[in-house]
């Protein structure tokens, strides 16, 4: 038998799901505004007609931007960045949550103090910016001219997600690899198929956070990528849109579509992967969290 709700709770709950559905319909909004100015006339969005519904319905701006070379090198640079960079990240990640994760560690407590002060305090982003300079001198004097590796390699170390792979990591029973170790298993074993298999969840949870932040980088790919052809796509739209803005570019602009619809059409073509991919590993997601976060 249900028990029934007192008026404190009832109130509470209809406050709690009022609120979580005006945020949730204000995360929702700018999206489905981007989708529907990506296929209103040029009319329609130029004097701001579109609100919610598309109006003049056509997806001649699609078509552009699927006609573009430009968009697709752009495209494919993304992806090489966020595969290559989520899985070097993750393997500097997985290796030095491992070693700090270990008592016997010489060290322990300053390497995790630095690794904690790291995410207090930095230098700043010229200092940064030199050393990503110093980084690419030595990248181009061993024969290394894609810039691409500079951002892979660069940007493959967060605190943050170590740490939470150290607490994960700590959260495995002691006994489990003293059994592995008995049984002739080596430290890389021992990772590969004890620590891994058992802390899944968090690696999958560090892994979509690694892959957001590759999939989504801008700053930096746009400081540290000089060639045009290597250009990511949030750079790519960056510079469509700048050019779309200057009223000389535009002066003979003549299509049925708005300028604009086209910047809508690439930002949501640069969301949708991430809404395919982030529902199969959903799952994961506050288990991993909670299991990196909280140390037992």
């Amino acid at each position: 038998m249900k028990r029934k709700l007192e008026t404190s709770e009832m109130i509470f709950k209809v406050i709690s799901y009022t609120l979580l559905s005006i945020f949730a319909l204000a995360c929702l909004y700018p999206f489905v505004y981007a989708v529907s100015a990506s296929i209103s006339g040029g009319n329609a969005v130029d004097y701001g007609k579109v609100v919610l519904f598309p109006k003049d319905i056509q997806f001649e701006a699609f078509g552009r931007m699927f006609h573009d070379n430009m968009f697709w090198n752009a495209y494919s640079n993304t992806l090489f960045l966020t595969f290559y960079g989520t899985v070097w990240a993750l393997f500097v990640a997985i290796l030095g949550a491992y070693a700090l994760s270990k008592k016997r560690l010489l060290f322990r407590r300053f390497f995790n103090f630095f690794l904690v002060f790291t995410m207090l305090f930095s230098a700043g982003i010229v200092p940064q910016y030199l050393n990503y300079l110093d980084t690419k001198a030595v990248f181009n004097a061993v024969g290394i001219k894609d810039d691409k590796w500079l951002v892979v390699i660069a940007m493959g170390m967060a605190a943050m997600n170590i740490i939470l792979l150290r607490n994960a990591f700590e959260g495995v029973p002691s006994e489990i690899e003293e059994a592995a170790i008995v049984d002739g298993a080596t430290e890389f074993q021992v990772l590969g198929k004890v620590y891994i298999p058992m802390c899944k969840s968090t690696i999958a949870t560090v892994a979509l956070f690694f892959a957001i932040s590759r999939w989504n980088g801008y700053f930096w790919a746009r400081q540290m990528i000089s060639n045009s052809n290597e250009h990511p796509l949030q750079v790519f739209i960056r510079l469509r849109l700048e050019e779309y803005m200057d009223p000389e570019a535009m002066a003979g602009w003549n299509e049925i579509f708005s300028s604009d619809s086209v910047i809508y059409a690439l930002i949501v073509c640069s969301i949708v992967p991430i809404l395919i991919i982030y529902p199969f590993i959903q799952k994961y997601f506050a288990k991993g969290v909670n299991a990196g976060g909280v140390k037992e």
